[in-house]
């Protein structure tokens, strides 16, 4: 019996992909997946899935949603069990929703198997709890590919209307996201994290300010994940697994492993 399954396949660390996603990876006749999973949730494939990458890139675009959308329909219209497999959460910045409209329409049976989204799970990784009690109680999550999208009111809207701030896709446009923050009423010395690759074993994390981090942009590109707040304050203390990934970087036997 056909069905379509559209798993969250979390950050990076394979071991944080829920027990149903693997499961529907197991079962599947057909994956579809994106180019930020774990590649080695691919091994969990039976024997005979056919595996179709569907990866975009920012202005590079391996295959187009509309292409993506055929494609679930074609295979589940096969009779076959597919599961479309998505970096971090299908319903967070990952048009989860989209492919789920196309599916309903076509009535295709589906599921939604959610994920853990990058915004929580790199600030983790980074020692950043995004809420902490006496200094966020509020999140908010913001696609920042386009800031110049934004009008002022909306960029006041979110400089006053959380405590912690997760910016996705915004690397590259972060000098002005930064500055239409400062003139939204953000201090300029508000604290900001970069997480580069979150929760992959060379996961890199940079911190500045609004005013002083883009002197190390250099540092750092896509995909990352930013986190602005006074809880990135607590990156310092609280910082576990970059500390864990250099010490398994050991030698052993005259050899780095």
């Amino acid at each position: 019996m056909s069905k379509v399954y559209i798993v969250g396949a979390g950050p990076g660390d394979k071991e944080l992909i829920t027990v149903k996603g693997l499961r529907a990876i197991q079962e599947a006749d057909v994956i579809l997946y994106d180019r930020l999973i774990n590649m080695d949730l691919l091994e969990e494939a039976k024997e005979g899935a056919e595996l179709i990458f569907c990866g975009k890139e920012p202005k590079l675009h391996g295959v187009i949603q509309d292409e993506i959308h055929r494609l679930l329909v074609f295979y589940a219209k096969q009779g076959k069990v597919v599961t479309r497999l998505k970096g971090g959460d299908p319903f967070i910045f990952g048009r989860g929703g989209e492919e789920g409209q196309v599916l309903s329409r076509e009535n295709i049976p589906f599921e939604i198997v959610p994920g853990i989204t990058s915004g929580i799970s790199a600030a983790a990784y980074a020692g950043i709890p995004l809420t902490h009690r006496g200094i966020s109680g509020s999140v908010s999550f913001i696609n920042a590919s386009n800031p110049d999208a934004r009008t002022s009111e909306e960029w006041e809207h979110l400089a006053k209307g959380a405590d912690t701030l997760c910016f996705y896709m915004g690397v590259r446009q972060f000098p002005k996201t930064a500055e239409y923050l400062i003139k939204a009423g953000l201090k300029p010395s508000t604290p900001v994290a970069m997480i580069h690759w979150g929760t992959f074993a060379h996961q890199k994390t940079i911190i500045g300010t609004l005013d002083t981090i883009e002197a190390r942009l250099h540092e750092i590109s896509n995909p990352s994940m930013i986190v602005i707040g006074d809880v990135v304050s607590l990156h310092e203390e609280l910082q576990w697994f970059e500390q864990i990934a250099t010490k398994q970087t050991v030698v052993t036997n005259g050899a780095s492993v």
